[in-house]
């Protein structure tokens, strides 16, 4: 299987490289995942509505010019940008509409969490298109900058105050980013929604 996957937002050399070398660590045998920067011209941040909204345009046009002979597009991209509005005109999947639908057929409600304010509505209109808004019990804040996505210590240690903060029914939580690393040996536990997207993938094929 092959798959094709854009940045939502415009990174530089360093950080695509960061994220492809993770890409190529998840993916299981017989899956190869492609990655390319979105360009100059989208955001640098999903920091705002303003930027979660231009970062889906761009990653919209990125997937109508595709180059030809993947078998599935997916962004890099836990808001999973396009997925709805390309679903039927293109094979597309998203991490979120993956990751957080495992959850809903084996009938569990679970947490998310999100590096800022912008991307915590995101994530509630994703569940709330998806038809899912019922079982997300909660999106909490990290109030971290864009930086913390390529700094494990900054992300973890604001996870680690997140995961507080949900209430005693949460036994799950997705985390609101694709492209970080997260470990977490709590009893709660933290889904890496690229790594299980990628292993449903494998699993089912695609059709």
């Amino acid at each position: 299987m092959r798959i094709f996957s854009v940045t939502p937002i415009h990174v530089g050399p360093g950080e695509l490289a960061r994220r492809q070398a993770r890409y190529r660590s998840l993916v299981p045998a017989g899956v190869t995942l492609d990655l390319v920067d979105i360009g100059p011209e989208a955001p640098r941040a999903l920091d705002t509505d303003d930027d979660v909204r231009a970062s889906e345009a761009a990653v919209m046009a990125a997937f109508r010019a595709a180059p030809a002979g993947y078998d599935v597009l997916m962004p890099d991209c836990v808001l999973d940008p396009g997925v709805a509005d390309l679903a039927g005109e293109l094979p597309i999947v998203g991490i979120l509409q993956l990751s957080l639908g495992w959850q809903v057929i084996r009938g569990r409600k679970v947490g998310l969490v999100a590096r800022n304010d912008a991307i915590a509505d995101e994530l509630r209109a994703r569940a709330a298109v998806y038809g899912w808004s019922d079982h997300v019990d909660g999106v909490q804040v990290l109030g971290l900058g864009v930086e913390a996505i390529a700094d494990h210590n900054q992300w973890t240690a604001g996870l680690e105050a997140a995961l507080d903060r949900f209430g005693e029914g949460v036994s799950t939580v997705i985390n609101g980013c694709s492209a970080v690393e997260v470990k977490d040996d709590r009893g709660i536990s933290v889904v890496d929604p690229t790594a299980l997207a990628l292993r449903l993938l494998a699993a089912g094929g695609v059709r």
